[in-house]
């Protein structure tokens, strides 16, 4: 399996280093079976984070034509106090650390991060995944109408809104795509997709190495409908 993790201007550093970290120790693990790069719409470049200005270096383009993993991570930002937005000029001018965290995932809209993220989700040898606000990248771009997902709890409704099924759990599990919800959710969502893509065993190694226990229950849309509490 190899792996592609997005950068974007603004990137949530944990969404990204978390699965990286755990998909390359799988790889370590697996002999090889599982490969990891860091991509950018725009192809090999530097991208700074939202988070002090940690800079990372995608080392290639994004591509949708590849098997394998497609991983979409949030960005890092001002979240606000309740009921606060963005005023009218937030989405203009150059991109700076303090915006919030929904004008930096909207701009990714005007980049050709969503043209390439389609043509993965169309690809049948492709997994899409994302975390915390990742999801509401695909959802922003169209892609997960009438799709079960997560994200983080502040986005949830956001989602919903889009015409995604929005899922309030740690890991969504819906076939060829996974979402994580919270930004500490990139570790367990990773741990999920090498133990569903590559087997347990190996899972379960990279979690000793890490000293990490996945937390939750991974939600699918199986099983009967649970009667109201």
């Amino acid at each position: 399996m190899h792996a592609q993790i997005v950068l974007f201007d603004g990137f949530d550093p944990l969404d990204v280093i978390a699965p990286f970290e755990v998909l390359y120790a799988g790889g370590t693990a697996a002999s090889g079976a599982v490969g990891v790069e860091l991509v950018s719409a725009e192809g090999p470049r530097e991208v700074v984070a939202g988070t002090g200005g940690l800079t990372l270096r995608a080392t290639a383009a994004l591509d949708p034509a590849r098997p394998g993993l497609v991983l979409v991570p949030g960005a890092s930002g001002r979240v606000g106090e309740p009921g606060e937005v963005p005023g009218d000029d937030a989405g203009d001018g150059p991109w700076r650390q303090d915006e919030f965290i929904p004008v930096l995932l909207r701009r990714t809209l005007e980049t050709e991060l969503p043209a390439l993220l389609t043509a993965a989700m169309e690809n049948p040898e492709v997994t899409v995944s994302a975390v915390c606000g990742g999801s509401l990248v695909l959802a922003m771009a169209g892609l997960l109408e009438g799709r079960h997902a997560t994200t983080h709890h502040l986005g949830l409704d956001l989602l919903d809104a889009t015409g995604a099924h929005a899922v309030s759990a740690r890991v969504v599990d819906d076939g060829d795509l996974v979402t994580g919800a919270g930004v500490t959710s990139g570790l367990d969502l990773a741990l999920y997709l090498l133990e569903r893509e590559v087997g347990p065993r190996v899972a379960h190694a990279v979690e000793e190495l890490f000293a990490h226990e996945r937390r939750g229950t991974v939600w699918r849309a199986q099983g009967p409908t649970p009667a109201r509490f």
